[in-house]
C-alpha cells in the first residue's frame, strides 16, 4: 500500500509541474486565439477602456492614461486576416481605415506614428490590443502602412507620440456619452442631421489597369477604398486637418539596439553589462529622465529588424524578459 501512495504522490507532483509550466504558454494562446477567432473580450459596443494588467509570454502590461507616451521601436501591420472582427474596445476593425493596435494605451487615443526610415509622419486611432509579437510595440491597419511607406517590408522603425490633447478631449467626451447612459437622460450626442450623399461609381483614371492572373480588387476598388493621400511639409499640419494627411519630417540615421533595462545606480546596471558581456557588444550609458539620472543597458548597434529580433531573443533568454527594441 506505501509503494500504491507514493506512486500516486509522484504522479500528482508531475501533473503540477506540467500545469504550471504551461500556464505562460497557455495564457499566450488564449490571446492569439480570440484574436484570430474573433472573440475579443470587451464591450459588445464601442466605448472608452483602458483595462486590467495582463501577461503576454512571461512579460506583464498596464494599461494606462500616459499622455507623456513617446517611445520608438518597430512596428508591423494586420490586415485581411483580421477585417470585419470586433477589436479590443467594440469597434469593428477596418483595414482601408487609420487605425491601430498598442498594448497599454487607452482605447480610443490618438497617435503619431513616424517612419524614421522615411521621414512619413501620420495621425492614427488606437481602438485594439496589440500586437503580441515581441519586439514590436505597434500593430497599425493595412491603410495605415501603405501610407507611411511600409506595407510591402512588414516592418519599419517607427516612433510613436500619443496626441494629448486629442485623445483627452476624446476621452472626456466618450465618458460623457457612458455618464448619460447611465442615468437613463433621453438626451442624446451627436444628434444633428446629416445631409444625404450620393454615391456614383467611377472609371479607373486613364492609364491604370489590373495585371492579368493576379486575384484581388480592381484597380477602381482600391482607388474608391483607399483614395489619393496629401503630402505636406513638416510643420504645415493644422489641427483642424483632415484624416489621411502624411506629414515629411527630415529623415536621420538610427540605429537598432536592444536595451535589457534602466537602473537607478551604476553598480546595478554595470553586473548587467558584465551578465550580457558574452551575448554581444553591450554599453552602459548614462540619460537624465525627469530629473533623475539612470543608467541604461544596451546592446548594439544592430544593422537589421531581423537581427534585432535574433538578439532580443538571445536578451531575454538570459533572464531579462522585459528587454525591448529601441531606435536611436
Amino acid at each position: 500500500m506505501s509503494d500504491v501512495w507514493t506512486g500516486l504522490r509522484w504522479v500528482s507532483l508531475s501533473l503540477c509541474a506540467f500545469v504550471l509550466s504551461a500556464c505562460a504558454e497557455t495564457e499566450f494562446l488564449v490571446h492569439s486565439a480570440k484574436r484570430m477567432s474573433g472573440i475579443v473580450s470587451g464591450p459588445a459596443e464601442p466605448g472608452f477602456k483602458i483595462g486590467q494588467p495582463y501577461q503576454i509570454q512571461g512579460v506583464w502590461y498596464y494599461p494606462a492614461e500616459n499622455y507623456q507616451f513617446d517611445e520608438t521601436g518597430i512596428a508591423s501591420w494586420y490586415g485581411v486576416q483580421f477585417h470585419g472582427r470586433r477589436t479590443a474596445n467594440g469597434e469593428i476593425y477596418d483595414m482601408n481605415s487609420l487605425t491601430a493596435a498598442h498594448r497599454t494605451l487607452p482605447m480610443p487615443s490618438f497617435v503619431r506614428v513616424t517612419n524614421l526610415e522615411n521621414g512619413r509622419s501620420l495621425i492614427l486611432k488606437v481602438n485594439d490590443r496589440g500586437p503580441f509579437a515581441r519586439g514590436r510595440i505597434i500593430d497599425i491597419s493595412r491603410r495605415g502602412a501603405q501610407l507611411l511607406g511600409f506595407h510591402s517590408t512588414g516592418t519599419a522603425r517607427v516612433r510613436v507620440q500619443i496626441m494629448a490633447d486629442k485623445s483627452r478631449a476624446l476621452a472626456a467626451r466618450m465618458r460623457s456619452r457612458l455618464q448619460l447612459a447611465d442615468a437613463g437622460t433621453p438626451i442624446t450626442v451627436d444628434r444633428l442631421p446629416k445631409p444625404k450623399v450620393k454615391t456614383e461609381t467611377l472609371a479607373p483614371p486613364p492609364g491604370a489597369a489590373v495585371a492579368s492572373g493576379v486575384a484581388g480588387p480592381s484597380v477602381a476598388d482600391e482607388i474608391r477604398q483607399n483614395p489619393p493621400f496629401q503630402v505636406r511639409p513638416e510643420g504645415t499640419e493644422t489641427a483642424s486637418a483632415p484624416p489621411g494627411i502624411v506629414t515629411l519630417n527630415p529623415v536621420r540615421t538610427t540605429n537598432l539596439f536592444i536595451q535589457a533595462g534602466a537602473f537607478g545606480r551604476f553598480e546595478n546596471a554595470n553586473k548587467v553589462r558584465a551578465r550580457l558581456s558574452t551575448v554581444g557588444p553591450v554599453k552602459v550609458s548614462s540619460v537624465l529622465i525627469k530629473g533623475r539620472d539612470l543608467f541604461r543597458v544596451r546592446v548594439g548597434p544592430l544593422s537589421s529588424v531581423a537581427e534585432a529580433d535574433r538578439m532580443l531573443e538571445r536578451v531575454t533568454r538570459a533572464g531579462y524578459p522585459d528587454a525591448r527594441i529601441i531606435v536611436d
